[in-house]
Order: structure tokens, then C-alpha cells, then sequence
């Protein structure tokens, strides 16, 4: 055969072939393998990845088809680019119309993103398949991730459509909030609605093998809204359970839903049975929400609680509680019954700070009935009955960037004592202030010597202060009682150094004070007795005084060398004598008779008892002398690898003062006052102590005498008072770190620890007995303790005497202690009790013991005497999604009303 004749042959063939699809693949397969460049030629979005786009697979089609037949445009088969990326190889099969990936591979496509062992996509029929691979132990590894939007699901395989976004996924694992499920088979219908068969639920972190699930057959879940269930039964460790329901329907909205709470029935011995906790949430928006719960008890006692909360970000958050009990106690007719009526008001509000560079509102309020906490059965805290006092405040300041600078604040406040149930408040208190003001000193420059240091500055303070009983708490006759005033001061001060080591102050304070409530006094012959009568109406008085100081700071270091273990002591001194002058103010004072005989007279100021003091008619020409002290060592530093010293504080301060009465006409001096503190063990043991020395007599009655002590058959020095306090908080993780906790008893106004007990919130037992900001245990930490086991200890020891008046007594003397320690790994047990040893018995005693059974908690409370008598047992699961499969017993104390 003749070259011309093959030739003429290949040219049929040819010519016929472009009117064939084998003219698409031949032309495709040598396009691949010679163009690869061209066609990917664009860049990646990610490194290492391949991307196709709709433009150039077009180019592809189009030059297999030009030839043929240009009327007809086919339709793009992607509906975007393809992001791809594998380890091992990526394969684009045309004749199939698939793209194969292998080893950690990774594909991106419209709205979705899968990362798997093995992926292949069908573009043709916009099919995407993704399963495992095996390793060379023969397991399964690299399990297909699949993400749409913010749903992320999990499975042992996949198959997922493009374009209609339907899947179906074996053995799929997702997280809808504290929810984990794990479904057999599931089908994703679209983007909203999921069906399952065999799907395990459970807030378990080990989805696949969970120490609880519920097991149900059939399920519809819609992503954020809701799940609903057909037959579900409760499985334990693998161990199917009778617990069970035919259906179920869980919420999954990420927002706050309006729900019923359910209440937990309990028996009471003075109230019998009762439901307790139970109520509504409002979730009103996404800034504030309402929980409306009550109690009711089958004696007729109910109680009625809100509990709101409000934020809003970047501005400020907050937490309102109203709570109101009507207790009844007995049965009417017996002798032993009393109805009580308590309440208690809890505010807290915080503003951000970036909300308000000049201004800031904030509020901490804790008021309502003196008994509310000790008669309480809700145990929200049960140290809450020990406290003696509550306290509220709620301030706002403003700060005006004038020149001079203005700071403006309007607050009230509320303390009141729950032993006497008295109640003090002010109801405002204002407050303004004009920065200080330098007449003579230069705008630049330093402010040098006399003169240029002399300062002025205007404050005025205004009241409406309240002193009332509980009894009378927001009725008129409390505002009747109410007493106003304003003062007015002017301090005008100045310092500068002489001898160049002593620094010397002086200044003059001016006052002038307004008042609307003043006093008058009469004898009353009738009564035979003197009056006292309350007055109102504007009035004033005015005052002033001068003082001066002059201070120094010596210091003194002794060494003992570099070679000893403490290389040297330091020792700071700082003493210092001030000088205070006030005149007496007579033209203030009045006389009023003491009897009916006309001869016996005294003097008083109308402005007694007013809210900002009363004038003198006594001329106070005083000096004070004060030493303060500290001491600190230098010495080596065994850890240390260089051999370097460290610095040892022995004494923060030890602290002397004493005063002398120039104008008195006898006891010129005062008491001398000695005050001290140090911290020791690495600073874990606070030592602080107070005590009074005088070095003059007292009579029968107690009073001072101007006669020495030793004159008069005793020592150098009485010790009319002293005190000392020791804390100590060490551990087993060399003395740890301190933790703040921010407890319901601290927001009550009790202590921050656990000296007092923890507090029980029984609306919600889930919570934890101990410290929540602990971490959850690894299984590698899961191995019984060798020879550490955690433990933390807290010591409270304190001592008061008194002798003044001879009588040498120790009038306080107590020992309280808390710790906790692990028992073995999520084995906790706490307690918290002390001594009292001026009144010979134990304090306020709970012991706690707790386990951690990962998804699960089991507690027991107990406080087995005393007027708050109580035990609780708990067994649930701790998430909220789940908070009521439980089982909880507990006896409540048995309270007495009064």
C-alpha cells in the first residue's frame, strides 16, 4: 500500500469521526493530557487544591463541538467553582464524569464543604460521595466531615445531591447545642428537615460509645427548632431501661423559649407536702427575659419569686429577684401558731466600661424582711441565715471635662442589722466637687515651695438620711423621721519640705452647714422633766479649723553578709506629728433649765444629733503622734538556680499612735493604739492584730482618771482591748491559686467562701457543690490516686479581749474551717463547721459529698444539727436540655417563725 493511499484512508476516517462523540473523547483525552496547563491555569483559592470552573469547562465541550453543530448551546453542568484538594492523588475521569480524591481529601463547592478518606464527585448527575479508608491495621480512619452553612454532621459515609440538597448519611454524628445524636441511617429531605431511623441521643461528650442514650426508632429533626421523636426508651450503659416514652418532642432553638417549669414535690414537717420551684419562663427578647416561680404548701404557706434578667452588649447587664413567703406554722386555735409574711429584694446592675468614659450607673442591692433568710425554706443559700446584715447601694456619677474639672454623684443607700432590725438609709445622698485650684502656681512648670503649692477646693454633700425599725420599713412615719442637711466645704491645704528630708503640710478647712430638722429643749414642770422637741425649718452653723504636719521616712538596713541564709533586714520608719486647732463655737449654744429650782442650768446646740455633727463649745487644741513601721528581709533563694536573694516581708506595718489635749485641763493624753499585720507561708496566713494601751487608771465606774496605772497599783500599761485574726488557705497544689467565686451567698451579703457553708439552690440541684470552673477529667486521669489526692483547706481563727473596765474576758473566741478534697478521681467531699469557744459549742456544720458521673451528677448535703437541720440527695443528668430525668429526696429544717 501506497503513502498516498493511507493517507487518503486517515482522511475518511477523520472527516468521519467529526461527525461521531468519538471525535469528544479522542479530543478530550489528547486535550488533557497535552492542555492540563491551560485549562488550570487559574489561581487556586487553595494551596495544593484543584479548581474547575464553568468557563472552562465550556471551552472544553465547545472545541470538541465547533465543527459539528454551532446552533446549539449545551447547559453549564456547575452550578460554581470547585475548590478540591487530596493527599495522595486527585483523578477527573471524563468518560464517567466523576473526580476521585484519595487520602485526606477535601472538596468546597457552593455552599458546602466535606472532608474525608475518599471523595468522589459525579458532575454529570451532581452526585457527591464520601466514605473512610482503611489503615494498615485494617481500621477505619478519616471519617467524611460534612458542613452546610452552620450544620455540621459527622457519618461513616455519604451521598448528597448538589442540587437539590438532599442526602443520605450511615451512621451520621451531629451537635445541636449540648445534644449529640448519632443516627443510623438518616435522609436530609432539604435544608431544614432531617429524617432518622435508630438514632441515639445524648448530652454525652463520647458520641459513640455514651454512658447514657436515648434510643429512638424515628425521628424528624429540624436544625435550631425542634426534634420529633417516635418510640424512645432510656438506655444505660448499654442496658436497655423501662423508662420510655411513645413519643417526644425536644426544643432546639439556639434563642430563649417561654416554657412551663416544672415543680418538685417535697414534705416539710411544720408545712407538710408541698410543691416547690414550679412556674413559667418568659423569654420576653433577646435582652431580657422573666421567671415567674411559686411554692405551695398543703398548711396553706405559698411563696412567690421573679427572677429577671437583663443585658445588653457593650452597655451594661443586670439581675432583679423579688421574692415574698407566707408562712404559717401550726394550725389556727393552738397556741403555737404564727403566720409570717417575709420578703427580700435583690438588684445587681453593672455598666460596661466602654459604654461611658464620664458617667456610670451601677447598683447593688440586697433589702427586704430582717428574718426573710433564717425563716426561709428555700435553701438558695443556706449561709444566708448567718448573716447579721444586709446592705444596698445604688450610685451614678458624672464627670464634666471642664477646667477646672467637676465630678458630680447622686446615690442611696440601705444597711440594716437583722439581730435588732434597725434600718438606716439615704434617700439621695448628692455629692459635687470642683478639682483643686492652684492660684499661684505657674500653668508650666513645677509647683515649688509654699505658695506655689497652695490648693483650694469646694465640696458639697447633701443628705436625706433615715433611721427606722423593719416594722416601719416604706410607711409615711418612716419619711416623717427622715432628717436633710447640706454642707458646704472649702479646704484650702498646702506642702513643702524642709531641711530637705522632712516634708511638712498645713492647711485651714472651712464648713458651713444647712440644715432643715433641729432640736429644743424646756423643762417641763408639768412632766417634771426636760423636753426634748423636734423642730423643723432652715437653719445653719459654720465652722472651721486648722491643722499642720510635718512627716519624715528613715530607713535602716542591717547585714549579716552574703553567705548567710538571711543576707540582710530592712527596717522603714515613718513618723509623723500633726497639729489640729478648732475654736469653740458658744454663739451656737443655749441654756435651758434641769430642774424646777431655777438654779441648776446647761447648755445645748439645736443642732444635736444632726446628720453632719454639731458645733463645739469645747476649744480643741490637739497634737497626735503616729509611727509606722515595716520590715523585710533579704535572704537566699534555695529554688533559685543562680543563687539570686529574694525579698521576705516579716511585717506589712506595725503601727503606733497617741494623742495630746493641749486645751485639756487634765488626761492630756490618750490611749496609745497598736496595730500590726503580717503575711506568712508564701502569703497564705494573714495575721492581723489590734490592741489599746493606757497608762492611766480607771475608777469603780470604768471611767479614766488623771492618775497613772502604776501610781495607782497596777502595770505600766492597762490593756483595755485587743484582737487578732488569722486566715489561712493552703492546698495541694503548694498552696494553689486562689479562686473568686462569685455564690448566691455572696450576693446575699454573706462571705465569698465556703466558711459559712455552700449554698443549695433547689430549683436547680444539676449545679455543683464545688468549685464549677474545674476542669473535666481526661480518661488518662480516670487511675485511683498513688499517693497525692487533691485537697484544699480553709482556717478562720479569731480572738477578741476586753478589760475595759477590769472585767478580763475574752467577750470572742472561734475557730471555723472548710476544705475539700477528692477522694478518689470525681470523688468529692467537703465540709465547713468550726467552734466557738466562748459559747462551748460547734458552729454552723455541713458536710458535702459529691460524684462526678460525667454526664451524669450524684450529691449529698448535709447538715445534721443545729436550727438548720438539713439533707438532700440528687441524682440527674447535669445538662438543662435533659433536667428532668432525675431522682432527688431532701428534708428541709424546720423553721421557727417569730
Amino acid at each position: 500500500m501506497t503513502l498516498q493511499k493511507v493517507s487518503q484512508i486517515f482522511t475518511k476516517i477523520l472527516l468521519k469521526a467529526l461527525h461521531t462523540k468519538l471525535f469528544h473523547i479522542v479530543f478530550s483525552v489528547i486535550f488533557l493530557i497535552v492542555g492540563t496547563t491551560t485549562i488550570f491555569s487559574q489561581e487556586n483559592p487553595i494551596p495544593g487544591t484543584v479548581t474547575i470552573t464553568k468557563s472552562d469547562l465550556e471551552k472544553v465541550k465547545d472545541s470538541a463541538t465547533t465543527s459539528v453543530d454551532t446552533s446549539k448551546k449545551k447547559k453549564p453542568f456547575l452550578d460554581g467553582v470547585v475548590n478540591m484538594k487530596a493527599k495522595e492523588y486527585e483523578k477527573l475521569d471524563q468518560k464517567k464524569k466523576t473526580v476521585t480524591l484519595h487520602d485526606e481529601a477535601e472538596i468546597y463547592y457552593t455552599d458546602f464543604e466535606l472532608k474525608a478518606g475518599r471523595i468522589v464527585l459525579d458532575y454529570e448527575k451532581n452526585l457527591v460521595f464520601a466514605g473512610r479508608l482503611k489503615d494498615s491495621a485494617g481500621n477505619y480512619i478519616q471519617r467524611p466531615v460534612f458542613k452546610q452553612g452552620e450544620n455540621v454532621v459527622e457519618p461513616d459515609s455519604i451521598i448528597f445531591h448538589t442540587k437539590s440538597k438532599r442526602a443520605k448519611v450511615w451512621n451520621s454524628r451531629t451537635q445541636q447545642g449540648e445534644l449529640f445524636i448519632k443516627a443510623e441511617i438518616s435522609k436530609k429531605e432539604n435544608d431544614s428537615v432531617y429524617f432518622m431511623k435508630n438514632a441515639r441521643m445524648t448530652t454525652s461528650k463520647n458520641i459513640d460509645d455514651p454512658e447514657y442514650y436515648f434510643l429512638v426508632r424515628k425521628v424528624k429533626f429540624v436544625p435550631k427548632k425542634k426534634v420529633v421523636a417516635g418510640l424512645t426508651n432510656m438506655v444505660i450503659m448499654d442496658v436497655p431501661t423501662p423508662i420510655g416514652l411513645p413519643f417526644a418532642y425536644f426544643p432546639m432553638s439556639e434563642k430563649s423559649t417561654s416554657g412551663f417549669i416544672m415543680p418538685t414535690p417535697g414534705q416539710n414537717n411544720r408545712q407538710g407536702y408541698f410543691l416547690q420551684n414550679g412556674g413559667y419562663y418568659f423569654a420576653l427578647s433577646d435582652y431580657y427575659d422573666l421567671a415567674v416561680l411559686g411554692d405551695y404548701y398543703t398548711n396553706g404557706s405559698y411563696g412567690l419569686r421573679a427572677e429577671s434578667s437583663y443585658a445588653k452588649r457593650y452597655k451594661f447587664n443586670g439581675r432583679i429577684n423579688f421574692r415574698f413567703e407566707n408562712n404559717i406554722q401550726s394550725e389556727k386555735g393552738f397556741p403555737d401558731y404564727v403566720k409570717s409574711k417575709q420578703y427580700n429584694i435583690q438588684w445587681s446592675h453593672s455598666q460596661d466600661p466602654k459604654a461611658s468614659a464620664d458617667s456610670r450607673f451601677s447598683a447593688s442591692v440586697n433589702l427586704g424582711s430582717s428574718q426573710y433568710f433564717r425563716q426561709s425554706v428555700n435553701m438558695n443559700n443556706v449561709g444566708s441565715g448567718l448573716n447579721n446584715n444586709l446592705s444596698s447601694s445604688v450610685s451614678y456619677s458624672k464627670t464634666f471635662r471642664s477646667v477646672p474639672q467637676v465630678n458630680m454623684s447622686i446615690s442611696a443607700t440601705h444597711s440594716q442589722n437583722t439581730n435588732t432590725e434597725e434600718i438606716d438609709m439615704t434617700l439621695p445622698t448628692i455629692q459635687a466637687s470642683v478639682d483643686r485650684i492652684f492660684p499661684f502656681a505657674p500653668k508650666d512648670g513645677v509647683k515649688k515651695g509654699f505658695f506655689k503649692n497652695i490648693n483650694l477646693q469646694y465640696n458639697v454633700r447633701g443628705e436625706n438620711r433615715i433611721r427606722t425599725q423593719d416594722s416601719l420599713f416604706f410607711k409615711p412615719q418612716m419619711f416623717r423621721d427622715a432628717r436633710s442637711g447640706l454642707q458646704h466645704t472649702i479646704p484650702i491645704n498646702t506642702n513643702f519640705k524642709i531641711f530637705k528630708f522632712f516634708s511638712v503640710s498645713a492647711g485651714a478647712t472651712y464648713n458651713e452647714t444647712w440644715v432643715l430638722n433641729t432640736i429644743k429643749k424646756d423643762f417641763s414642770s408639768t412632766e417634771n422633766k426636760v423636753i426634748i422637741t423636734d423642730e423643723n425649718g432652715f437653719e445653719s452653723f459654720r465652722t472651721y479649723n486648722f491643722n499642720a504636719g510635718i512627716g519624715t521616712t528613715i530607713y535602716g538596713t542591717f547585714n549579716f553578709g552574703e553567705d548567710k541564709r538571711i543576707q540582710a533586714i530592712r527596717h522603714v520608719m515613718r513618723p509623723n506629728i500633726s497639729y489640729g486647732l478648732t475654736p469653740s463655737f458658744d454663739q451656737y449654744f443655749e441654756t435651758y433649765a434641769l430642774d424646777a429650782t431655777g438654779i441648776n442650768f446647761s447648755n445645748y446646740s439645736k443642732f444635736e444629733g444632726g446628720l453632719f455633727g454639731s458645733p463645739s463649745n469645747r476649744l480643741s487644741n490637739r497634737m497626735n503622734f503616729s509611727l509606722s513601721n515595716t520590715f523585710e528581709a533579704k535572704v537566699r533563694d534555695e529554688e533559685s538556680k543562680k543563687g539570686e536573694a529574694k525579698k521576705v516581708m516579716l511585717l506589712n506595718n506595725l503601727n503606733f499612735g497617741i494623742g495630746y489635749d493641749i486645751a485639756a485641763d487634765s488626761l492630756k493624753w490618750s490611749e496609745i493604739s497598736v496595730s500590726g499585720g503580717t503575711q506568712l507561708f508564701k502569703q497564705k496566713m494573714n495575721v492581723n492584730f489590734a490592741a489599746t494601751l493606757d497608762a492611766f487608771a480607771i475608777d469603780n465606774a470604768g471611767r479614766r482618771i488623771d492618775k497613772l496605772n502604776m501610781d495607782n497599783g497596777g502595770s505600766l500599761f492597762r490593756l483595755p482591748r485587743a484582737n487578732m485574726t488569722i486566715n489561712y488557705n493552703f492546698s495541694s497544689k503548694d498552696f494553689g491559686k486562689n479562686k473568686k467565686e462569685t455564690q448566691q451567698n455572696e450576693l446575699n451579703g454573706g462571705r465569698n467562701d465556703d466558711l459559712f457553708g455552700r449554698g443549695v439552690d433547689l430549683s436547680d440541684s444539676r449545679q455543683s457543690l464545688f468549685d464549677e470552673n474545674e476542669e473535666k477529667l481526661n480518661n488518662k486521669d480516670l487511675e485511683w490516686y498513688n499517693y497525692k489526692i487533691p485537697w484544699d483547706l480553709r482556717l478562720a481563727y479569731s480572738i477578741t479581749y476586753n478589760n475595759s473596765n477590769r472585767q478580763e474576758e475574752i467577750s470572742s473566741h472561734s475557730l471555723m474551717m472548710s476544705g475539700n478534697f477528692d477522694l478518689a478521681p470525681r470523688w468529692k467531699v467537703g465540709f465547713s463547721s468550726g467552734y466557738d469557744f466562748k459559747q462551748k459549742g460547734v458552729t454552723f456544720t455541713q458536710l458535702r459529698f459529691e460524684r462526678d458521673l460525667e454526664s451524669w451528677r450524684m450529691s449529698f448535703n448535709w447538715v445534721p444539727f443545729g436550727q438548720n437541720t438539713y439533707w438532700g440527695f440528687f441524682i440527674g443528668i447535669s445538662s438543662s436540655i435533659f433536667s428532668d430525668i432525675k431522682y432527688e429526696k431532701r428534708q428541709l429544717p424546720d423553721r421557727v417563725f417569730r
